[in-house]
């Protein structure tokens, strides 16, 4: 399939998804986001080599949110700019969370809507000087979505998490960064290099004991800390049997520098 509205590459182990459609500063549509799925099923495949998932946008900026006057959208009696959530996003958010790899964002100029809410899936976020994020939902009559009501609390505080998505005004990346909402920031002409850069760091590592890392910290978010010292018990099982682990435990033992394959 030849992609339109993303660009998608596999190299090094890294799968990097970018969204491609600059006139619109990457405004999401059902046809993008059908893409989007698409690369996804590509990075997940059983022998696509992929052990690390990098997004980006392509143009001025990360990407605007939603496209509200997506052409391929359904034509209803009534306004529901929930049905989206139905049919795309509630899917599209859990997959994320539950992708067997890292993700990395590299995120620069507008990072808005419900894009905002994708970027935050990523476990390593970086952003150039020009990014800023947006909770833009107040100013027009709207809610924040794509999960924001759960992981900004989580992330920031009822505070700022309030103050971002009541105010609706941009959250420049150094503020980010202060904030503790993404992981550095980088000179615009310098973020794409460091975001490949840390990606294929990351595609080099232990991808199984990633995943479990991945898995043990969202089941973390609700369980009790009793639950999760039983989860860690659980997945430090899983992952001391992975070839891994005992390839890195006996290069520790013979003092060399491990060399995972992701198995």
């Amino acid at each position: 399939m030849e992609f339109e509205n993303i660009l998608f590459t596999c190299s090094e182990s890294v799968g990097h998804i970018s969204f491609n459609a600059p006139d619109t500063l990457n405004a999401l549509t059902r046809s993008l986001l059908g893409e989007f799925n698409t690369a996804l099923d590509r990075c997940a495949a059983a022998d696509s080599g992929v052990r690390c998932l990098l997004i980006t946008g392509e143009g001025p900026g990360f990407s605007s949110g939603m496209n509200l006057a997506d052409p391929g959208g359904p034509k209803l009696p009534l306004p529901d700019a929930g049905q989206v959530l139905d049919e795309v996003f509630t899917a599209l958010m859990l997959r994320l969370r539950d992708l067997e790899m890292p993700i990395v964002a590299g995120l620069h100029g507008a990072t808005a809507g419900v894009t905002m809410s994708i970027a935050l899936m990523g476990d390593i976020i970086l952003a150039a000087r020009s990014a800023y994020l947006l909770q833009p939902f107040a100013n027009i009559g709207l809610i924040p979505d794509g999960g924001a009501t759960w992981l900004l609390p989580r992330a920031l505080g009822k505070a700022r998490a309030f103050e971002l998505s009541l105010l609706g005004e941009r959250l420049p990346a150094e503020k980010a960064l202060q904030w503790g909402l993404i992981n550095a920031v980088h000179d615009d002409d310098e973020l794409q290099g460091a975001a490949l850069a840390m990606a294929r760091r990351l595609a080099q590592g232990p991808t199984r004991a990633y995943a479990l890392t991945r898995k043990a910290f969202w089941e973390g978010f609700e369980n009790s800390f009793r639950e999760q010292l039983l989860v860690e018990r659980m997945y430090q099982r899983t992952a001391s049997r992975t070839s891994d682990a005992a390839g890195a435990i006996r290069a520790f033992l013979q003092k060399k520098p491990p060399e995972f394959t992701g198995k």
